[in-house]
C-alpha cells in the first residue's frame, strides 16, 4: 500500500488546514496502537512554533485515548528525541516541527523505539489504522511533563565533547527562533566559549524568517561585522548547520563533513575509513576524500537515505551539502549543535578561515519550471551525457527532476565559473525547450 500522509520526512502541512488537530489525534492514537500494548510510552517534543502546542496537545489525547503515556518534553531539537528515547527506554517519540519551513506549516514525525526514524512499512500500517475504525480500548492512558529534558540533552553533549576547551573562542551562533535558542548558546558557554546569539526570541510565528540556515546571509554579515572567530548557524528544529569564518565566508555541510572526516579519520573514529554524501555533494569533496584513502557512499537526497546507507555499512559518518551531517558515534540523526561542537573539534583551536580539507568545484544550479519533467528529463539526458563525458576528471552535470514540483534541476561543477555558467546554460535551455 503507497502512503499518502507519510511524505520523505514524516506528515507535515499547512497547520490547522491539511494539518488538523483532528489529524493529529488520529495519528497519535493511531500510531500508539501499531507501537504496541496498552501502557506505550511515547515522547513528545516540538519547536517553537505557535501551532506546536495544539498539535503536542492533539498528539497527547490520542496517545492516552489509545491506552498510551504521553511524555512532555517541551521545546528541543530533533536530535534529543532518539537520545531521550534511548535513556528511557521509551516505546516510541514524537517531534512535532516542520524544520526549515516557515511558521505556517507544521509536521509530524515518529521515531520508534530503536531511535531511528519508522520504516516505510510501519507508516504505511499507521496510515491503514487511520482508515480503519479506530478500536476501543479498555484502558485510558495518562499524559505527564517529562522534566529535566533540556539538561538532559546538554549532557549528553557534554559527555561525548568532554574535553573540548573552547575558551578564548568569540562565537556567534543563530539559532533560527527555533528549536535550539536555549540549548545552543549554553553548551558553548559551557564549554568556555564567548557566545553572542542571534534568532534566540521566538514569538511562535518568526522561527526561520530570515534567520537560520536558510538565511545563512545573517549570520555571515554579522559574524564580519561583529568581529567573531566564527559562527553557527541551525535550521528550525536544529537538525542542520552551515558556518561562516570570519571574513564573513560561508561553509557549506560539504565543508564540514571534510572536516570531520578528516579529523575523525586522524583519531581513529571513522568506522570503516568511509563517509557517506548525497549527489549534490561537490566534486572537490571527492577529489579530497580520494587524495585521504577515505572511500565515499552516494546515496539519494535526504538525511534517511544517507542514514540508511551508514547503516549498512556500519559507518560512522555522513551527510549532506544542506548541513545535515550524522555523527553514528553520537546520535543516528542530524544534530546541529553536535555537528557544529565536532567542527571545533576537528579545527583544534585552528582558524576555520584557513580550512583546507576540501577545495570546493564553482557551483551552478538552476530550477527550470517544465510541463512534463520526465519527457525534460529525456531530452536532455543526451546533452548532460556528452557534458559529463567532457568533464571526466574535472567536474560534473547533474540532471534530476524535483520530488514534488514540477522542476528540473540543472547542477554543473566545473574547474571556472565561466566555464560552469557555459555549461548549465546550454543543458537549461534544452530542458525550456523541451518541457
Amino acid at each position: 500500500m503507497a502512503r499518502h500522509l507519510f511524505g520523505t520526512d514524516g506528515v507535515r502541512g499547512l497547520a490547522g488546514e491539511k494539518l488538523t488537530a483532528e489529524l493529529a489525534m488520529a495519528l497519535g492514537r493511531a500510531a500508539t496502537q501499531q507501537a504496541g500494548a496498552t501502557g506505550t510510552r511515547v515522547l513528545v517534543i516540538r519547536d517553537t512554533r505557535e501551532s506546536g502546542e495544539m498539535l503536542e496537545a492533539a498528539l497527547a489525547a490520542g496517545i492516552t485515548a489509545a491506552g498510551g503515556e504521553a511524555l512532555l518534553g517541551g521545546v528541543l531539537p530533533t536530535p534529543a528525541a532518539p537520545l531521550l528515547i534511548a535513556q528511557y527506554g521509551f516505546d516510541l517519540g514524537v517531534v512535532v516541527s516542520a524544520s526549515h519551513n516557515p511558521f505556517q506549516d507544521n509536521g509530524i514525525k515518529f521515531f520508534g523505539a530503536d531511535g531511528l526514524k519508522l520504516t516505510d512499512a510501519t507508516e504505511e500500517a499507521i496510515e491503514a489504522r487511520l482508515e480503519a475504525a479506530p478500536s476501543v480500548e479498555l484502558e485510558i492512558g495518562r499524559l505527564r511533563e517529562l522534566h529535566g529534558t533540556q539538561e538532559d540533552y546538554l549532557r549528553a553533549l557534554e559527555t561525548r565533547f568532554e574535553g573540548l576547551d573552547l575558551g578564548g573562542l568569540k562565537l556567534l551562533l543563530d539559532c533560527a527562533n527555533g528549536a535550539t535558542y536555549r540549548v545552543g548558546p549554553e553548551i558553548f558557554r559551557r564549554l568556555g566559549a564567548t557566545v553572542t546569539v542571534i534568532g534566540d526570541q521566538p514569538d511562535g510565528r518568526n522561527i526561520n524568517d530570515r534567520v537560520g540556515s536558510t538565511h545563512i546571509e545573517a549570520l555571515a554579515a554579522a559574524v564580519l561585522a561583529g568581529g567573531h572567530d566564527l559562527g553557527f548557524a541551525f535550521d528550525g528544529d536544529g537538525d542542520r548547520v552551515l558556518a561562516a569564518d570570519r571574513n564573513g565566508v560561508v561553509v557549506d555541510g560539504d565543508e564540514l563533513i571534510a572536516l570531520a572526516a578528516l579529523h575523525l579519520r586522524a583519531s581513529g573514529r571513522l568506522s570503516g575509513d568511509g563517509v557517506v554524501v548525497t549527489v549534490m555533494t561537490n566534486y572537490g569533496f571527492h577529489t579530497a576524500m580520494e587524495a585521504a584513502e577515505i572511500e565515499v557512499a552516494t546515496a539519494d537526497v535526504g538525511d534517511r537515505y544517507v542514514l540508511a546507507e551508514l547503516r549498512e555499512r556500519g559507518w560512522t559518518l555522513g551527510g549532506e551539502q544542506s548541513g545535515h551531517i550524522i555523527d553514528m558515534g553520537f546520535v543516528a540523526s542530524g544534530d546541529g549543535i553536535a555537528s557544529a561542537l565536532l567542527t571545533l573539534e576537528a579545527l583544534a583551536g585552528a582558524d576555520l578561515a584557513e580550512r583546507s580539507a576540501m577545495v570546493k568545484l564553482p557551483q551552478r544550479l538552476v530550477n527550470v519550471k517544465v510541463s512534463d519533467k520526465l519527457r525534460a528529463l529525456e531530452a536532455v539526458a543526451a546533452a548532460a551525457a556528452e557534458e559529463n563525458g567532457a568533464l571526466t576528471g574535472q567536474g560534473r552535470v547533474l540532471v534530476r527532476a524535483s520530488g514534488t514540483e514540477e522542476l528540473v534541476r540543472v547542477m554543473v561543477e566545473a574547474p571556472d565559473a565561466a566555464q560552469c555558467d557555459e555549461i548549465c546554460a546550454r543543458l537549461v535551455a534544452v530542458v525550456e525547450a523541451a518541457g
